[in-house]
């Protein structure tokens, strides 16, 4: 993935744009040219991204609500073009022992993780196959290509990201769109942040030897930048990547693959 990526599309959704991941994919795709339209419930860190770039647009929306969906779309393609470019980001994780996750909690991961990454591209797909061109990006996570203790939701659910990608990429296969998952492994984030939180306030070990033991997943040690993650997406946007298509692609210095 050597030099930059030419980008032959106009108009990119990025849900959870407002921090992390999608703050990184969504500047990164202002950076190469596109019009990109963020989204999430957080409006003031949505308009803080925004601010970043004269190709950012926030629109506050949540993605498991359809309604607000065809809302975003709507309003988001009458002023800007349909999306060529849709980054399914948006995600939550809870951390409890399977048993003792209540149902509502399990229902919430599924509906936030899952069933909001497929109201994200369900209405851009036709548009895409008609006009033969279009990229779908999930950021799932290793938790969609693996299992990991005490996040049995959060598992099921990006294993149903993956599942559903790989469904699409399927059916598009012949139309010129691509579909694709990106998996990343620990993240620098604030999601990471509240992940050492809740292991400091339920064993009593310190923050730094709980991101020890976090990073330790990771062979080499470390965790993810999201600006990695960011560049393995603008590749997949990409004309290069033309032929990449039903892949999860793990990021993750060798964790899974």
């Amino acid at each position: 993935m050597s030099g930059a990526p030419m980008i032959p599309f106009r108009h990119a959704l990025v849900t959870g744009g407002g921090s992390g991941v999608g703050k990184a994919v969504a500047l990164a795709l202002a950076g190469a040219g596109v019009d990109v339209t963020i989204c999430g419930r957080r409006e003031a860190q949505l308009a803080e991204v925004a601010e970043q770039s004269d190709r950012i647009f926030a629109l506050a929306a949540d993605v498991t609500d359809e309604d607000q969906v065809s809302g975003l779309y709507e309003k988001a393609e009458a002023e800007r073009g349909p999306f060529d470019i849709v980054v399914a980001n948006a995600g939550s994780a809870i951390s409890a022992p399977a048993h003792r996750t209540p149902l509502s909690e399990w229902r919430r991961m599924l509906d936030v993780n899952l069933t909001g990454a497929f109201l994200t591209v369900k209405p851009a797909l036709s548009g895409m196959t008609a006009r033969k061109k279009g990229r779908i990006v999930f950021i799932a996570s290793t938790a969609g290509l693996k299992g990991y203790p005490y996040v049995s939701a959060y598992v099921a659910a990006k294993h149903g990201v993956v599942g559903l990608m790989r469904a699409l990429a399927a059916e598009t296969a012949k139309s010129g769109v691509t579909v694709n998952a990106v998996c990343p492994g620990f993240v620098e984030t604030d999601m990471l942040d509240e992940s050492v939180a809740r292991i400091v306030e339920k064993t009593g070990r310190s923050a730094e030897a709980a991101r020890e033991n976090l990073a330790a997943v990771n062979p080499q040690g470390r965790f993810i930048q999201p600006d990695e993650v960011a560049a393995t997406v603008l590749w997949l946007c990409g004309e290069q990547a033309r032929s990449v298509t039903g892949q999860a692609i793990s990021v993750s210095g060798g964790e899974t693959w």
